[in-house]
């Protein structure tokens, strides 16, 4: 949804531009949620009435009316998540976070205790197919840790709803983030739904409220009309006479709540009457019914008196920090902005998770990150590059190669899992640390089988994501260069070389698959087909990250060494499969010949030390991709993927193909 707007503690005032906090506080008093007992008829949710604490993980004369989810089958609507409080191994200063998709919520401090009390809560919007996988970090904020993320455990919230429990709370355990099964605490959380019904007769009554000047209960004609206006929808400003009309049913003169509420749910699914959200002012472009009701709910919401948490951050790091990144404000930059101010321009990346549906932050160091800057996003930087830069990071990268293929840099893995420790599965590996003999041989490890399921895989004409690794997809090459490669020669005919290239690929779609050295480091076939060639570019060995393929100052894929397949397929056409090196990578290894016939994901070869980058070019309008990789690539935002996630869908009929 996007608004961002953060809730103020119980007891605050807000201002706005148009008189102060009088009347604005007198609208929020009237605006709290309380559930009702009777449902709709047609109702499709199935729900059981709970009472759900508001202490310390017991009840208490503060509990409240709420609903628990019986099924969770095509459910839609407002959750009201609760953190009550934790159970921890020491005493300090605990603060606690909730990432749920691209927002993240903070609790207040609670102060040097093992047993720390938040009773914080937050209205969440949950849908089937939307994120509902939250992110539970409990950090420490004393002065010599700074904020240290102590414990995590995720939770599947349309699950949690839906589980057969009387209790009014449940008790999570807190995962050690530095080692994998290991529980150093546990969190009492309570989870309740808003009736969705119940969502639509809210708002109404909130609604109402806002206009209602003389507290009646009903709205007069000049009432109705101050409303309108502040939907901001110019359309419905001028026929506000007719809606009027359409609204009073009975023809009494007046608009009450149940005649505002109908008029509001009819003319949302046909034609939006609400087009501004009236306390936020961002425009509502999404014309669902239930996302723009559940949107103005939260705006209109405070919850039910508790401490509400705190809003506007993208991840939880940033949030335990205190980080203020305004969710509004990020929303309302270009998309273009908020994607490179994300990658190229800040000491941080944050990608789009794709299997939970949440922004993750990639950790990179922060001298890294300087450097990098000061070299390929400026002129000095390029001309350092152009006296010798480009040998001296061709013998470094020689040099790296070879110190980790040695028997002592076997001592580094355990530093390096540490380093990366939630993002780097050991229970995926297919040998125990101890297994591997070098460092290098750690870097190119083997995943059990199973890992790594394929999509749709008796269907050929769905191609997969070819790594784990960050991607960006692009319709065409003009896309592309739009939203993300700034380099100012860069081209197809560029990247794939005089050899390889085709008129076919000329505006063709582009898929980017960036690996960081945490991520497994083999690649797989996105498509099945027959393997033509295998052709050699040598180049440099400028690094992959977003800073430099951001940089207009050189062109990392075009200049970079780089091994170049052609695969032909029934279903895709010809698809080039381009291999990037890049800084520290010692060699590209395919493991695939000339001539042999491959099953999308099967192992094409591996990527030794470093990060490095695939780029897939399928000829032009032969693949539609998946909807959210292009809506994420348009932000300028990468999404984290794995291998055999689905990536697009043949568009043509099946052509023949000569097999091996």
């Amino acid at each position: 949804m996007g608004h961002g707007s953060s809730k103020e503690l119980p007891g605050t005032e807000s201002t706005n531009s148009e008189g102060g906090s009088t009347r604005f506080s007198r609208m929020k008093q009237k605006l709290h949620f309380h559930s009702k007992d009777q449902h709709h008829p047609h109702l499709r949710r199935i729900f059981r009435r709970i009472s759900v604490s508001r202490g310390n993980g017991t009840s208490s004369s503060s509990s409240t009316s709420a609903l628990k989810l019986v099924s969770a089958e095509d459910f839609a609507g407002i959750a009201l998540l609760t953190l009550i409080s934790a159970d921890m191994q020491f005493k300090d200063r605990w603060l606690a976070c909730v990432s749920l998709g691209e927002q993240t919520f903070r609790t207040h401090i609670s102060h040097q205790t093992h047993k720390p009390v938040w009773n914080s809560e937050k209205k969440l919007m949950l849908e089937k197919n939307g994120p509902h996988l939250a992110r539970i970090s409990v950090f420490e904020t004393n002065r010599v840790s700074k904020n240290k993320l102590v414990g995590y455990c995720e939770i599947d919230l349309l699950e949690f709803l839906a589980q057969d429990s009387d209790s009014d709370f449940e008790v999570f355990e807190l995962f050690d983030p530095a080692s994998a099964g290991k529980v150093v605490g546990r969190i009492s959380l309570s989870c309740s739904v808003e009736d969705p019904i119940e969502t639509e007769k809210n708002f109404a009554r909130r609604i109402l409220g806002i206009v209602d000047y003389n507290e009646d209960g009903q709205l007069s004609f000049s009432e109705f009309s101050d409303l309108i206006k502040a939907f901001g929808n110019q359309v419905a400003d001028k026929k506000k006479e007719e809606l009027f009309k359409v609204a009073d049913k009975n023809g009494d003169g007046v608009v009450s709540m149940d005649e505002l509420a109908e008029l509001l749910a009819i003319q949302q699914e046909s034609v939006p009457l609400i087009n501004c959200c009236p306390v936020c002012g961002e425009v509502l472009e999404v014309s669902d019914k239930l996302n723009t009701l559940v949107h103005l709910s939260l705006c209109f919401d405070e919850g039910t008196g508790n401490q509400v948490m705190t809003g506007g951050f993208l991840t939880d790091k940033q949030a335990s920090y205190g980080w203020m990144f305004k969710l509004s404000e990020w929303a309302h930059f270009s998309s273009y902005d908020v994607g490179l101010n994300s990658g190229s321009s800040a000491s941080h990346i944050l990608v789009f998770d794709r299997k939970t549906k949440r922004l993750v932050e990639e950790l990179i160091d922060k001298k890294i990150v300087l450097s990098m800057r000061a070299i390929y996003q400026s002129k000095i930087g390029l001309g350092l590059m152009d006296k010798g830069a480009k040998e001296i990071l061709q013998s470094i990268s020689e040099k790296q190669g070879r110190e980790m293929n040695t028997i002592e840099s076997a001592r580094d893995i355990p530093k390096f899992v540490a380093f990366f420790k939630d993002q780097i599965n050991l229970a995926e590996i297919k040998y125990p640390l101890e297994h591997f003999k070098t460092f290098n041989e750690f870097f190119i490890r083997e995943l059990k089988p199973g890992a790594r399921p394929i999509a749709s895989v008796e269907h050929d004409d769905v191609a997969i994501c070819a790594a784990d690794c960050r991607l960006m997809a692009f319709k065409s090459v003009e896309d592309s260069l739009r939203f993300w490669i700034k380099g100012r020669k860069f081209s197809i005919q560029g990247l794939l070389g005089n050899e390889i290239y085709s008129s076919a690929f000329a505006d063709g779609t582009l898929v980017i698959f960036r690996l960081a050295p945490q991520d497994y480091h083999r690649f797989h076939s996105p498509v099945s087909g027959t393997i033509d060639k295998f052709v050699k570019i040598p180049g440099c060995l400028y690094t992959v990250n977003p800073i430099a393929v951001n940089s207009k100052y050189c062109n990392v894929f075009t200049q970079n060494k780089r091994e170049v397949s052609i695969i032909s397929t029934a279903h895709f056409g010809k698809v080039a499969f381009v291999a990037i090196g890049a800084t520290m990578v010692g060699s590209i290894t395919f493991s695939k010949k000339a001539g042999d016939h491959v099953k999308k994901g099967d192992e094409l070869g591996y990527f030794s030390f470093g990060g490095s980058t695939v780029i897939c070019v399928f000829e032009k309008d032969v693949i539609k991709i998946d909807e959210d990789l292009l809506a994420n690539s348009a932000r300028s935002l990468e999404t984290l993927v794995t291998v055999g996630m689905s990536l697009g869908v043949a568009t043509k009929k099946q052509t023949k193909v000569g097999m091996p």
